[in-house]
């Protein structure tokens, strides 16, 4: 599927499901911005060796946490309060996959992919909201965070290969996407970001 590899497309019918409840899918999306900064808070904490790791980690906190303050901006707009977290059960799923007991250098790379898959997948779904909902002004916003998440998907994989190999990377890459593509036959039915 373009750029991105994902192995599955969500069917565009999920956004008439969220369209149905636009504070949910804009709450759900709200705690996944949070979620975002704070995988990239976790990274730091874990693996501050990583210089550039380091780096970029911290603009991603900064620029996610913006991204939640534009979402419960709009929350606030439409009369809406933030609801409280959500779970995310995509993420769980992902993060199933994760080697275990393996050195950190790889442990690393694993965290950055599982970061880039979900970046992925959300830039997929931002393009569809984009594209096909009812809403001027979010499917602007939604076309704009779209190309931010493609930013940072390029950004996990590029740092993923400046730990391990490329061959190495893209081939735990191609195992994530076909893992990724079995997990979401069971998505794309909830009115949330990565339901």
């Amino acid at each position: 599927m373009g750029v991105l590899r994902l192995q599955m497309a969500t069917d565009p019918r999920w956004v008439n499901i969220v369209e149905m409840n636009p504070q949910e899918i804009l709450t759900d999306h709200a705690w996944c911005e949070q979620k975002a900064a704070s995988s990239a808070i976790s990274i730091i904490v874990g693996f501050p060796e990583y210089t550039e790791v380091v780096n970029e980690m911290t603009a991603l906190v900064r620029e996610e946490m913006e991204h939640f303050q534009r979402v419960h901006d709009f929350i606030q707009k439409r009369g809406y309060t933030l609801g409280r977290e959500r779970k995310d059960p995509y993420v769980n799923d992902l993060l199933k996959f994760v080697k275990k007991g393996v050195d950190r250098p790889t442990l690393l790379v694993e965290k950055l992919l599982v970061g880039a898959m979900i970046e992925a997948r959300s830039c997929e779904r931002f393009r569809l909201l984009s594209e096909h909902i009812n809403d001027p002004e979010l499917s602007v916003f939604y076309r704009e965070l779209m190309e931010s998440e493609a930013g940072h998907y390029t950004m996990f994989i590029t740092l993923a290969r400046s730990i391990k190999p490329r061959e190495y990377v893209d081939k735990r890459w191609f195992e994530f996407l076909e893992y990724e593509a079995s997990v979401m036959e069971n998505y794309g039915k909830g009115e949330t970001i990565h339901g």
